[in-house]
């Protein structure tokens, strides 16, 4: 029951989630690291001796399966990394939330095609009809469309991707019971029954001001690339491309006249080596071109139907340790190959998403 542990660790003071995945890379899960001794958890970057106190006196105090059980009874729906539905793209950030609550339909989706719209909570015309315009657009050409349901750009993002029948997935500041703004319970509503609504969050969770910017992460993690339509100098909105950026995503921004205030950020953001949106079509050509994580071309003489093999020695390394049918656990992977488990975990990581190898759930793993 490994989402018992995450739970467990998430309520432990001075355990964020960057220390929480350092965690996870270093045990291959939670349940084994929250019955690791003292001398292994102390070997984790970022826990010394005031945290280590904090870890004892929980597993001292907490019953990791009670837990668990009385949390599902108000938040049902949530995903750890260690669940094989928790966004893969979402797992390569350095602080991926350790849970994930989710609401609506859409419970898997193409991480490839997955775009970001974001922008200013006050938009000019212009910039709310090619929000609109563009989740329109993108949503009809079978991009998934995430956004933060803010007023604004946001709103009008998932409204065009509703338009366009599309799959939206929404990221609130908020828990899911407190949608923000408040007027936009409907537009929440239609997103639950397209989409998804997300939040990392539990249930009853008092809203912070501080919970929108941390949101931006995960609307930027989600996505391949990210469109700003209109953003201040000063906005989330470039906070939210900045994180892409520095996450290896793309970010777009989309012109307008150097005197508009709204559109400042989106002229830095293109000075400083955005990709400028043209229109609809360009657009649509230039995501066309990104690399969408492609599976590597067969080799020669097994046909177009071959597995696809890896061509990174590290892959191709942990690729020959898995059995042609079968699979094994991250544990016997990392042994077998006498290399840290942290660096299999990401390595395994990357070659799920490459399409070389399946994640089977329960930490194992297997050639697809």
């Amino acid at each position: 029951m490994e989402q018992a542990y995450w739970l467990s660790w998430s309520q432990i003071r001075g355990i964020g989630s960057v220390t929480l995945k350092r965690l996870w890379q270093t045990f291959g899960s939670l349940e084994r690291a929250w019955y690791a001794d003292q001398t292994q958890i102390l070997q984790v970057s970022g826990i010394g001796a005031q945290t280590w106190a904090e870890i004892s006196r929980a597993r001292e105090t907490v019953d990791p399966l009670a837990l668990y059980a009385q949390h599902r009874q108000q938040n049902p729906q949530f995903w750890t990394p260690a669940d094989p539905q928790y966004p893969r793209l979402l797992l390569e950030i350095p602080d991926p939330p350790p849970l994930l609550y989710w609401q609506g339909q859409l419970t898997q989706w193409s991480e490839t095609q997955t775009v970001a719209i974001v922008g200013t909570r006050q938009p000019t015309p212009y910039g709310r009809a090619w929000a609109y315009k563009l989740g329109k657009a993108l949503a009809e050409a079978g991009f998934v469309i995430v956004s933060g349901l803010a007023e604004g750009i946001d709103g009008e993002a998932h409204r065009g991707c509703l338009s366009g029948r599309g799959q939206a997935i929404a990221v609130l500041g908020t828990s899911l019971d407190k949608v923000y703004p408040a007027h936009h319970h409907q537009l929440a509503e239609q997103v639950r029954e397209q989409g998804l609504i997300l939040s990392e969050y539990p249930y009853g969770t008092e809203t912070d001001k501080s919970f929108f910017p941390r949101r931006n992460r995960i609307i930027a993690g989600l996505c391949r690339a990210t469109l700003v339509i209109e953003a201040p100098a000063k906005s989330g909105a470039l906070i939210t491309a900045h994180q892409a950026n520095d996450y290896g995503r793309d970010v777009y921004a989309l012109p307008n006249r150097v005197e508009v205030r709204e559109a400042r950020g989106c002229l830095e953001l293109i000075a400083k080596g955005a990709g400028v949106i043209l229109g609809v079509e360009e657009l649509l050509n230039t995501l066309g071109s990104i690399p969408l994580l492609d599976r590597p071309v067969s080799p020669a003489g097994h046909g177009s139907s071959a597995l696809p093999l890896p061509t990174d020695p590290l892959h191709a390394r942990l690729w020959e340790i898995l059995p042609p049918s079968g699979s094994l656990s991250l544990d016997a992977i990392a042994e077998k190959s006498g290399l840290p488990l942290g660096e299999v975990s990401a390595a395994l990581l990357q070659m799920e998403l490459l399409g070389v190898v399946k994640n089977c759930g329960g930490m194992h793993y297997s050639r697809p």
